[in-house]
């Protein structure tokens, strides 16, 4: 006979499996990205995270699942729906998680964050993430799966609960860098990264979690390597990428591999090398080709259009958009990677705006990137400043001083306490030495009091 469910040992959620009815996992969690979509939200939801809900594994969503089931289903409540009231879940395991990670160095003021800190931000939903990732969860229990002792040791037993955690610190730190940027999530990230590789070279485990345990680790080496991009530390990025390209090819994962390829591209770009810009596209491009995901197809092209760029070939490079354009056409799908939650038509605008920009079209890149500032989801605050940045420099090239005056000022709001990225500081140094010679403006005189003050902080 099966265990009565405890507090400890949840049974199932048969409200919420009833309210999924005859559609599949697959079919359910699209019907909830839609239903997301329809008020603004961004999760990703995937047949996993339906079989996590229905088996009792989460016991409450998160702020964003909470608002998103509560407008499919209206009328109901977190506990009509099978949920368990959110003070009772995160109560005691928030107890639970801050000994932990007291107990392995790994609180707030381990990583230089006090207790003020994390209670500045207005957007509850932030800070929830912030706490989080400061504190609890994944951070503390990587630490505690660590074999300890002796290097001859029966290594520690590494199973489901591990793998995971190390999914979740993945998902953690998207969240986190989409709202915040880089700057201030390097370090911790990379202390989550090396206690994963830690489980896979000692840990022991059975094939399947070896093959999560690969794939997690994989994405979450492309993450760090991700806030080493976009904070500037190019070469370090660059190790990240080839480590999870590497995991990828042992593991035979090919959209592992495509990711990594995606992003070793994006790398190349910004650090001027478009000819290996293009190989790396074209690579992803091949390892997706199997994967049925037209999505992923486009935004790869994308790349490969920015290496073109980079190289002058602007036939080759309308060629690449045209193609990305087509295949985003086609619709997402279930198939569509969890970590592709950022490509929408804003960021197809904004890349597309760079590709142009590096030509030397200046007025059709700035048309782009007007329309990516335009299009962005407000949970998406570092793009917001980032097509800023990119509008204030195109107008700034294109003569257009005070709309790029006006489009600096929008980006250096969110730089700072909101976002912190050396890549979009960058981009606004550049925007600002072409609006140099219009100082005697009043509104490119606004942008340099901004500016000045952001730098003397």
């Amino acid at each position: 006979m099966a265990p009565s469910p405890t507090p400890d040992r949840p049974g199932p959620n048969t409200a919420f499996r009833r309210m999924r009815g005859d559609l599949s996992p697959g079919e359910f969690s699209a019907a909830v990205r839609r239903a997301a979509r329809e008020i603004g939200e961004r999760v990703s939801c995937d047949a996993r995270y339906i079989g996590r809900v229905e088996s009792g594994e989460i016991r409450c969503p998160n702020y964003a699942y909470e608002r998103v089931f509560k407008h499919m289903f209206p009328g109901y409540s977190l506990a009509e729906l099978g949920f368990a009231p959110r003070d009772t879940v995160r109560g005691r395991r928030a107890r639970e998680a801050r000994r932990a990670a007291a107990a392995a160095g790994s609180g707030p003021e381990a990583y230089g964050f006090g207790a003020r800190e994390e209670h500045t931000h207005s957007d509850e939903e932030s800070d929830v993430l912030r706490r989080a990732f400061m504190t609890s969860g994944p951070a503390a229990a990587l630490a505690a799966t660590l074999p300890r002792g002796s290097a001859s040791a029966a290594p520690r037993r590494v199973g489901g609960p591990e793998v995971r955690t190390v999914e979740e610190a993945v998902r953690q730190i998207r969240l986190l860098d989409d709202r915040h940027g880089a700057d201030g999530l390097y370090e911790r990230a990379g202390h989550w990264l090396r206690n994963a590789y830690s489980m896979l070279e000692e840990g022991a485990y059975s094939q399947p979690v070896a093959d999560r345990l690969h794939s997690g680790s994989g994405e979450l080496a492309i993450s760090v390597g991700w806030l080493a991009h976009d904070s500037g530390r190019h070469e370090e990025a660059r190790s990240y990428y080839a480590e999870a390209l590497a995991t990828a090819r042992m593991a035979g994962d090919p959209a592992l591999e495509a990711h990594a390829f995606c992003n070793t591209s994006f790398l190349a770009r910004d650090a001027d090398r478009p000819r290996e810009a293009v190989r790396a596209a074209q690579a992803a491009q091949q390892a997706a080709a199997r994967l049925g995901s037209s999505r992923l197809l486009s935004l790869l092209a994308l790349r490969e259009a920015g290496g073109w760029a980079g190289l002058g070939d602007r036939v080759a490079c309308e060629r690449a958009l045209l193609r990305a354009q087509r295949l985003y056409g086609r619709g997402p799908a279930d198939c569509d990677p969890e970590w592709m939650t950022f490509y929408g038509e804003a960021e197809m605008a904004g890349l597309e705006a760079q590709c142009w920009s590096r030509l030397g079209d200046y007025r059709r890149a700035a048309a782009h990137a007007r329309r990516g500032v335009a299009l962005q989801d407000a949970h998406f605050t570092r793009n917001i400043a980032l097509y800023s940045a990119e509008l204030a420099g195109d107008l700034a090239a294109s003569g257009e001083p005070d709309e790029a005056a006006n489009a600096g000022c929008r980006a250096l709001e969110l730089l700072g306490e909101r976002v912190k990225s050396s890549r979009i500081q960058g981009m606004l140094d550049l925007a600002a030495r072409a609006l140099r010679p219009y100082r005697r403006r009043s509104a490119v005189a606004a942008f340099f009091n901004g500016y000045i003050a952001k730098h003397a902080l």
